[in-house]
């Protein structure tokens, strides 16, 4: 009984897909716009603070102390 349903979702989706002429330019559109938020603005608004700690203790260390840190204080 589940399974029609789902081939029939299927294909109303497939072919709504194959029939549209504006759609593709807005998909690519967010696509790009998806790309620019996860990998660029990634680089920028998030460095990579624990790249400069040689191994996995010292990462550790610092991301406890800096947990501990920030409850302290208000």
């Amino acid at each position: 009984m589940l399974k029609p349903a789902i081939i029939q979702i299927y294909r109303f989706y497939l072919e709504g897909f194959r029939r549209m002429t504006w759609g593709r330019t807005l998909w690519l559109i967010i696509l790009v716009k998806l790309f620019i938020m996860f990998a660029v603005l990634k680089i920028f608004f998030f460095p990579r603070f624990l790249g400069r700690f040689d191994s996995q203790g010292e990462k550790q260390e610092y991301v406890s102390g800096e947990l501990i840190e920030r409850a302290i204080t208000p």
